[in-house]
């Protein structure tokens, strides 16, 4: 029997829940309340993900359909899958978007799919979502779409022209983990999308010489998604993969998704998933690499096995293996010296920076500007503050691991 829309609304958005990457922060504003449309990037409404900056946001996020071609082992709409299928037509994706949007349900868009006929096909179906709700129904939310790297190069600059962001997964860190278990995919391939795709970026952003004005394209930049646990690799080789994504192909997230065992899985997939504190490490040792002036080498270069404490943040276990590099003067030390001291952040480091040219900092006035005393304080000085022998002490470590808990036999 032909399933009702509601019926596949609810098994196209529940596949869709693992792919990590819809956050929409990075993008241009972009309201519709002074030149009509519909829509907005930013807002409040019934949230459905949030923003790496914190910010809540309500994104209509579905598969066009779960129905595929590609037989990746580690993905629960492969082909040989035999979970329950569905699909719609882009007039019904149009239609679904417009009218939650209307209803105040949500403030933009996340279109992802299954590889259908062709990737070209699925790729054109996708673009025709988007153009049409761009030039027929002048929405102007947020949409972010998953661009297949197979795709023509033409489909995906047209995609580029109308989605705030596109995001082109790698899915996992290593050549070898794609060939094992998604012989379908070629690395290659994924990576020439990629560069293809920040050229154009790039292209756009510069002015033309008649208008002085700057192409609208992708504004909120491409990025992609790596899923932790399936393959074996270790945190040093994922977080080595990103930075090279990074740096090569100017992207402006890696989403990290720890891999969820799936029903009739292969055997050589794990049978457990990872902890999600492990995924929540690889995020906070991302931003140090991106936003605090670390290399990829020192935050896993005296860990275990290249996999990241889970008991510690990354930034305080690289500065318990580094205690010689402390402790720092919070009234001398330059802005990229701070910005390696547990406890402080970079709102904070600036606040700093800016609070001493008036006077020398004490304890007592870092913490009005929100820093947690209890954890810096071994790794600084300040006026009337010296650590002592407290950066030297055997058990410092103890001090900031998570107390045990006792189980419950309930």
């Amino acid at each position: 029997m032909k399933k009702s829309l509601a019926e596949r609304l609810a098994i196209l958005s529940d596949a869709a829940k693992y792919d990590a990457s819809c956050a929409s922060s990075g993008t241009v504003k972009r309201d519709s309340s002074a030149s009509g449309g519909l829509g907005s990037t930013e807002g409040s409404g019934i949230c459905h993900a949030y923003a790496p900056d914190g910010r809540c946001i309500s994104l209509l996020k579905i598969l066009l359909t779960n129905f595929c071609i590609y037989d990746c082992a580690y993905c629960i709409n492969r082909s040989s899958s035999n979970v329950e299928r569905a699909r719609f037509t882009a007039e019904e994706v149009i239609w679904l978007t417009l009218e939650f949007y209307r209803r105040n349900y949500i403030e933009g868009l996340f279109l992802s799919s299954g590889i259908i006929r062709s990737s070209d096909y699925t790729m054109e179906e996708m673009v025709r979502i988007v153009r049409e709700l761009r030039m027929t129904h002048n929405f102007r939310g947020y949409i972010h779409l998953k661009a297949i790297p197979e795709a023509s190069p033409g489909l995906i600059e047209e995609a580029g022209l109308h989605a705030d962001r596109l995001s082109l997964n790698i899915e996992l860190p290593t050549d070898k983990g794609i060939t094992r278990f998604a012989p379908e995919k070629k690395p290659a391939n994924i990576r020439r999308s990629m560069g293809d795709l920040r050229l154009k970026i790039e292209a756009a952003g510069e002015p033309t010489l008649k208008t002085r004005k700057r192409q609208r394209f992708v504004p909120a930049g491409q990025s992609t998604q790596m899923i932790v646990g399936a393959d074996g690799a270790n945190d040093a080789t994922i977080l080595a993969t990103s930075g090279r994504l990074y740096s090569s192909y100017g992207l402006r997230r890696v989403y990290y998704s720890a891999f969820s065992p799936i029903p009739d899985a292969s055997k050589n997939l794990p049978l457990i998933k990872p902890p999600l504190m492990r995924e929540h490490r690889l995020y906070q040792a991302d931003w140090l690499y991106r936003f605090y002036g670390f290399g990829i080498e020192e935050i896993t270069a005296n860990q275990a096995g290249g996999m990241l404490d889970l008991d510690l943040d990354p930034k305080l276990a690289w500065a318990l293996a580094n205690r010689g590099d402390f402790p720092v003067d919070v009234n001398r030390a330059d802005r990229e010296t701070l910005l390696r001291v547990p406890g402080l952040g970079t709102r904070t480091v600036k606040a700093i920076v800016s609070a001493r040219r008036f006077r020398r900092l004490r304890l007592d006035d870092l913490s009005r500007l929100g820093v947690s005393i209890r954890k810096v304080q071994s790794f600084i000085s300040a006026e009337g503050w010296s650590p002592r022998r407290l950066i030297d002490r055997p058990d410092l470590r103890a001090m900031f691991e998570p107390q045990p808990e006792q189980l419950s036999l309930l």
